[in-house]
């Protein structure tokens, strides 16, 4: 039986832990923290649940698979609910659009404040779909192109064909004038934690995965998908070993041999890292062993935005909110300067609210509600003292909100609980705070994320947000499955 360790218990990590449980390969899972989950986690506070971390699920097919590649079905351990509408989102002049799968109700809302971005919405739905189809051909179901791959004519023509050196405002600007429209869609490089005005236009095809595909919840939370993950993984005979430290990832002769833990050393024909791929480059192998990873390269690459996270508990109901919601800010594109040029705190930020009791109202109780608050924040640097600001912060917050129809929240708080950037580095050692890993900015940080596989030790591979094919729940799953794939084709 091949022995296989895999670092942090992260959805990528559970995915791949699953996979080659299957096969018949002895999988140790080590977690540093109590419970598994990575950045999604579950807190609860008094009566209120909530889910820290990842909430919009997309793709509900690549959660599918982790079970169906091992003769299970999902539907036994996991259950998912379409969401309507999919996302609410709030405009500075008062303009509310509630993102549908419908067309027609698409155009009829774009319309209220621009008929001509209403008349293009189908045209840009087309260059969306395309954008999507070649992704999921050529990017998000292989792992990273070789060298060898870049002279394949079809790879090379979808490259052409993405128009990559094209950013995502430049290709809506295409079909779209309105700043409303603007925002709405350019909103998707957030999801890959970058920004709109510089990542490339291919985040666009995300208003197709949405469109077609649509968003949903999880019943119980999401949450839940960690936890019928670690049921599934325990089933299979993986070995989840949790309050343990990884302190070294041990190579003798360019090739892992094990990790070294406060539990003693684990031996390792296979170790696979499940968390921000350049944290563990940098704190758990020496230097001298990732000659292609050097630390100077390591700080000379740009992190993805960070966030700012409150958690409310609040003793009433709140009407004007839906499942997901999105209050725009005056000036987007002032905001993604502050974040990446200036490394500020964005004193007029975004604002997203994911408020699971309105789904599940069983989550909270009948007169309560549970609203995960995030705004983009810069990646953790000397210019934030977050200990100074979080408090201030959060008020402000508060009284945006309030300004924008959130009657009395400051006085409706039952619960609160406050994320800085510089608490997710601590909780979850990512690199800088930022919760993506690198950000999408560039072209070759788009399209050439850290490889699964090390260039420089055989045997150590790389699964989670920070890795290809990228960030996103569904994303991650998917490469914990093909790596566990790719590593099952070689033994």
């Amino acid at each position: 039986m091949k022995k296989i360790v895999i670092i942090g218990g992260g959805l990528g990590g559970l995915s791949c832990a699953i996979r080659l449980a299957a096969h018949g390969c002895k999988v140790s899972l080590l977690e540093k923290e109590p419970e598994l989950g990575g950045k999604l986690k579950k807190v609860v506070g008094g009566k209120y649940s909530f889910d820290m971390g990842p909430s919009t699920i997309t793709m509900v097919d690549a959660f599918k698979e982790v079970f169906t590649a091992v003769g299970r079905r999902m539907e036994d351990y996991l259950q998912f609910y379409p969401v309507h509408p999919m996302t609410k989102n709030f405009f500075p002049d008062g303009s509310v659009v509630n993102l549908s799968q419908s067309i027609e109700e698409m155009e009829e809302q774009i319309s209220q404040y621009s008929k001509e971005d209403a008349s293009r919405y189908r045209d840009f739905l087309k260059e969306s779909e395309k954008l999507y189809t070649i992704s999921q051909q050529q990017f998000l179901n292989r792992l990273l192109p070789t060298n060898r791959d870049l002279f394949d004519f079809q790879l090379l023509k979808s490259f052409a064909s993405i128009k990559p050196f094209t950013t995502l405002h430049q290709m809506l600007r295409n079909y779209f004038k309105h700043p409303n429209t603007l925002a709405m869609f350019g909103r998707y490089a957030t999801y890959v934690g970058s920004s709109p005005y510089r990542a490339p236009a291919i985040f666009s095809m995300m208003a197709s995965l949405e469109g077609q595909g649509g968003i949903y919840g999880v019943k119980g939370g999401t949450y839940s998908i960690v936890e019928a993950f670690e049921k599934l993984a325990g089933e299979l005979g993986v070995d989840i070993k949790k309050n343990i430290n990884v302190a070294r990832i041990k190579v003798v002769n360019k090739r892992v041999v094990g990790v070294e833990t406060t539990d003693g050393f684990f031996e390792a024909d296979q170790v696979i890292a499940n968390g921000d791929a350049l944290a563990i480059y940098k704190n758990l192998i020496d230097e001298a062993d990732r000659p292609s990873i050097t630390n100077r390269r390591i700080d000379g690459m740009e992190p993805s935005l960070s966030g700012f996270v409150m958690l409310l508990g609040m003793n009433k109901r709140i009407p004007i909110l839906t499942h997901h919601n999105v209050f725009f800010s005056k000036n987007y594109k002032q905001e993604f300067t502050d974040i990446f040029e200036k490394k500020m705190i964005v004193e007029d930020p975004t604002i997203y609210i994911c408020y699971s009791g309105y789904s599940q109202p069983e989550l909270v109780g009948e007169n309560n509600s549970n609203l995960f608050v995030l705004v983009n924040a810069p990646y953790t640097s000397s210019r934030v003292n977050w200990d100074d600001r979080k408090e201030s912060y959060f008020l402000k917050i508060i009284t945006k909100l309030e300004s924008r129809g959130l009657k009395d929240l400051i006085g409706s708080i039952d619960f609160y609980q406050i994320m800085t950037p510089a608490d997710l580095q601590e909780l979850t050692g990512a690199h800088r705070g930022a919760i993506y890993g690198t950000s999408s900015n560039s072209f070759q940080q788009a399209f050439f994320k850290l490889g699964n596989k090390s260039k420089d030790i055989e045997g150590l591979w790389f699964v989670g947000g920070s890795a290809h094919p990228g960030g996103g729940t569904p994303i991650v799953t998917k490469s914990g499955q093909l790596v566990a794939k790719a590593i099952i084709e070689s033994i």
